[in-house]
């Protein structure tokens, strides 16, 4: 337990020495780094939703058999983060408009300062590097988004289109977030290899199930490379209890010790948090549930880390 604590107390101090030296604090001002991250600077941001819309004008894709039922607009969501003291959201392109992400564009156009936006492109076409510039240059966008499938269709990840999709990625400045599975964790590891310089963010641990250290160990071995960041959401996907998922924590713990809270952010995954826990519940997870985190690391999880990959005016 000593240990534990000691450790703890070390990352709190050095997350706060980080913060001082972003903001350019002098030497004179050492003493005070425990301080750097101050609860009136603390804003919640939630790095992982989705929106989308039945419009013609943004038509869902031919192949696509099934849309979603109903809506899930950018004011649903906004109302949800004014009523729960969320101040800014990273909306990632949801699959179903595959690699058309105009939806998402035009709400992170229409409400810039709340949104910043995550883009797909086809991973197994010679022209995703280009479709890429095209949504960062023309449409905003902050970051791309790749989901290997475990089976023989995600094998693109070993594939030679991918070292031009991820150098241009480091070109434009912006992160990789991945969605797959701990089986394809392995694969991908080669690639952050090869760009240890791009920030790269592990969706929802990976989805690594309870109760299966072989399999949580494989993300836990990415933590050696220091750009790669993990978001601590679906924990009510993984977990075979109810709120507030207690068996899943030993899977957050270990990530807690391996990346420390500087690496780590949680996320709501709305609107498909809705059958599950809710998006108020997902923010209470993290926030007061959890309670081997201390308020520095939650300051960190539910705010300052997402900064470090998608900052956000002060204004």
């Amino acid at each position: 337990m000593t240990d534990k604590i000691s450790r703890r107390q070390f990352t709190s101090t050095l997350g706060a020495a980080t913060v001082a030296a972003s903001l350019g604090c002098g030497a004179e001002q050492d003493a005070n780094v425990t301080a750097a991250l101050p609860q009136e600077t603390y804003r919640i941001i939630d790095p992982h939703v989705h929106v989308w819309k039945h419009d013609p004008e943004f038509p869902w894709p031919a192949e696509l058999q099934k849309p979603p039922e109903g809506d899930a607009l950018p004011e649903t969501l906004l109302d949800l983060m004014a009523a729960n003291g969320v101040s800014h959201t990273v909306i990632v392109h949801v699959i179903h408009y595959r690699w058309d992400c105009r939806y998402t564009a035009a709400a992170v156009k229409q409400y810039p300062d709340k949104f910043q936006g995550v883009c797909r492109v086809n991973p197994e076409s010679p022209g995703a590097p280009d479709d890429l510039s095209k949504w960062v240059e023309e449409y905003g966008y902050r970051g791309v988004r790749l989901s290997p499938a475990v089976n023989e269709s995600g094998d693109w990840i070993n594939g030679p289109l991918m070292e031009p999709l991820w150098q241009r990625t480091r070109e434009l400045k912006i992160p990789m977030t991945i969605l797959t599975r701990t089986q394809r964790l392995p694969d991908l590891s080669k690639l952050i290899d090869r760009f240890q310089d791009l920030d790269v963010v592990i969706d929802h641990m990976a989805d690594c199930p309870v109760g299966q250290p072989e399999e949580l160990a494989k993300l836990v071995a990415l933590a050696k490379f220091q750009k790669v960041y993990v978001k601590i959401s679906h924990t009510w996907n993984v977990s075979q209890q109810e709120y507030p998922y207690r068996d899943s924590w030993e899977n957050v713990k270990a990530l807690y010790d391996a990346f420390g809270p500087q690496r780590l952010m949680w996320g709501t995954d709305w609107p498909l948090v809705e059958n599950k826990c809710g998006y108020a519940k997902a923010l209470a997870l993290v926030r007061d549930e959890m309670d081997f985190l201390n308020a520095d690391d939650k300051h960190w999880i539910l705010g300052g880390t997402v900064e470090k990959i998608w900052p956000f005016s002060k204004g």
